[in-house]
């Protein structure tokens, strides 16, 4: 037991220690980025960046490099795939979309820098994040092959091939009901596909090999869906200030959800189902360390 328990305290401030580099790197990114991105558009990117988050995706990133033998800093790189997250919260808030005055417990950008300011800074960060990503994965001594498919994965994430096509079908899907096939479709793209290319970039970025980032890929498919599960089931028992965004918004914008057709317990058997499936698919190569056992458990275990 107390092996267990120094080994449970140990992950828990390697946790805290990553996120702290992350937001350090952050911080770094917009000293080097946003100099040329002057006036409010470049205020509201760092006011997106600079607020309080998980760092789920950077924190996933850096225990998938670690996993497969990385050994570099690569503090950089997880920013840039937090970069692309913040891009994706700052559109989601809109108007147009989901319409939130709340993100991290603070104003939604727009409503801090108007509707305008908010969509040019989104789209600002895209560009910004794969030069940002580039960059950190030569740093790490990486071929230019692999550098160009760490840059392309980011994007296909970030794209209609993934956030953009899942928000979309979202989107699409308002005030309709869905069947779950569809809805898992969704949020394999909209939430899904970033948090499975930070599982597969570590090891992109650790050169593991092919059968390791098949096992990666299928991890960071499953948690993803199981942590839009867990966000689904946290809307309907959770508060505003316990979430620090906008508590029942699924329900007023009439979505189809998890424990809309599954019930709060079946969503949750879903999720916890799809834990085990991921953390098997990484123990099956030799990949399931205790950082990403805690991953997958705080994915669905957390209060926010």
């Amino acid at each position: 037991m107390p092996d267990t328990l120094g080994r449970a305290v140990g992950d828990v401030i390697d946790a805290v220690r990553q996120r702290e580099a992350i937001g350090c790197a952050l911080a770094g990114f917009c000293d080097a980025y946003l100099g040329g991105v002057r006036g409010p558009v470049g205020d509201a990117i760092r006011y997106s960046l600079t607020g309080e988050g998980k760092r789920m995706r950077g924190i996933l990133f850096l225990s998938t490099y670690r996993a497969a033998g990385g050994v570099g800093d690569a503090a950089a790189l997880a920013a840039a795939i937090e970069v692309v997250h913040a891009y994706s919260l700052v559109h989601d808030d809109l108007p147009c979309m989901d319409d939130d005055d709340v993100r991290r417990g603070r104003a939604t950008v727009h409503k801090v820098f108007g509707v305008a300011t908010a969509t040019a800074a989104g789209l600002a960060m895209v560009p910004l994040a794969a030069r940002c990503a580039a960059e950190s994965a030569r740093e790490l001594g990486l071929e230019d092959a692999i550098v160009g498919a760490i840059v392309a994965d980011l994007m296909r994430a970030s794209g209609a091939g993934g956030m953009i096509g899942g928000q979309l079908l979202d989107l699409d899907g308002e005030a309709r009901p869905l069947a779950l096939e569809d809805l898992e479709r969704i949020h394999r793209a909209k939430t899904g596909a970033l948090i499975t290319a930070a599982a597969t970039l570590g090891g992109r970025a650790a050169c593991t090999s092919p059968e390791r980032l098949e096992a990666l890929a299928h991890f960071g498919e499953a948690i993803g869906l199981a942590f839009q599960i867990a966000d689904d089931v946290l809307d309907v028992t959770a508060t505003t200030d316990q979430l620090g965004k906008t508590a029942g918004r699924d329900l007023e914008l009439h979505k189809s959800t998890y424990p809309a057709l599954l019930g709060v317990e079946g969503a949750k058997q879903r999720a916890h189902a799809l834990i085990e499936e991921g953390c098997g698919a990484l123990q099956a190569v030799g990949l399931l360390t205790p950082a990403l056992a805690q991953i997958a458990r705080f994915t669905v275990e957390r209060t926010s």
